[in-house]
């Protein structure tokens, strides 16, 4: 029996840490403009008020884009920018970040 939970816990361990979005990564590079005056040209800022995005694991981007569309994060610049986001764009955007080194 311990045997079975361990392998439960493992196995949703990996898959959480798994990329399981869909996007499409050329898609995103075409929606991800209004990010870039704040994230930089190609998810690398030069600003140290705004967070990398290249490199980011895609379900966090989605998890943390998500989060601020519906307020579950309070920032009202990245409230504003999201807001007209659908699910689909926000897996591709997240999808391109996340593929960026």
């Amino acid at each position: 029996m311990k045997t079975i939970v361990k392998l439960a816990a493992i196995t949703a361990i990996m898959m959480l840490s798994m990329n399981v979005q869909a996007g499409d990564v050329a898609a995103g590079k075409a929606k991800s403009g209004t990010c870039t005056s704040c994230h930089g040209m190609n998810g690398k800022t030069m600003n140290p008020n705004y967070p990398n995005l290249a490199g980011q694991n895609a379900n966090y981007l989605v998890t943390a884009i998500k989060d601020y569309k519906n307020g579950n994060r309070k920032n009202a610049l990245m409230g504003s920018m999201v807001s007209a986001l659908s699910d689909t764009d926000i897996d591709d955007i997240a999808a391109y970040y996340s593929s960026l080194k």
